[in-house]
């Protein structure tokens, strides 16, 4: 992405409408809501990107949807977080398409067999990442 792109990404960013907020920080309107924001930052946190290629991420995704037509008034907001994460970690190599693929169908088989209102539970744990050098560069602007 153009250092142009970047700022015009930013700008798209800084004109969606406000995300629901409290006074200790965002408000979801589901739980993968918050799981997808918290992996994210987590990932980021332990160096497996930055937090500019985070964003630039984003950016490329609220614009490629823009461009098919599909702008964000704020309602598809994670949609979109979601779709930037999934396509940071593959560019990565932390996970492959495949293998999200394949844990999202696990994930909603093991949805579909839950009784209403006990936790869904994945009988078969996802492989971690390889984990980052020690002390690969974490730039947080």
């Amino acid at each position: 992405m153009s250092v142009p792109d970047l700022k015009a990404g930013i700008e798209r960013l800084a004109a969606l409408p406000p995300l629901a907020r409290d006074e200790s920080g965002p408000v979801f309107a589901e739980p993968w809501q918050a799981q997808a924001f918290a992996l994210a930052v987590r990932l980021s946190e332990l160096g497996y990107f930055t937090w500019k290629e985070w964003a630039a991420a984003l950016a490329d995704e609220l614009k490629s949807a823009a461009d098919r037509g599909k702008g964000d008034d704020g309602s598809r907001y994670y949609e979109h977080w979601l779709a930037a994460l999934e396509r940071l970690v593959a560019a990565k190599g932390l996970a492959g398409r495949g293998e999200m693929l394949a844990r999202k169908e696990a994930w909603a088989e093991a949805y579909r067999h839950t009784p209403h209102g006990k936790p869904v539970v994945l009988t078969q744990p996802a492989p971690a990442p390889h984990r980052p050098e020690q002390g690969a560069e974490r730039d947080r602007e």
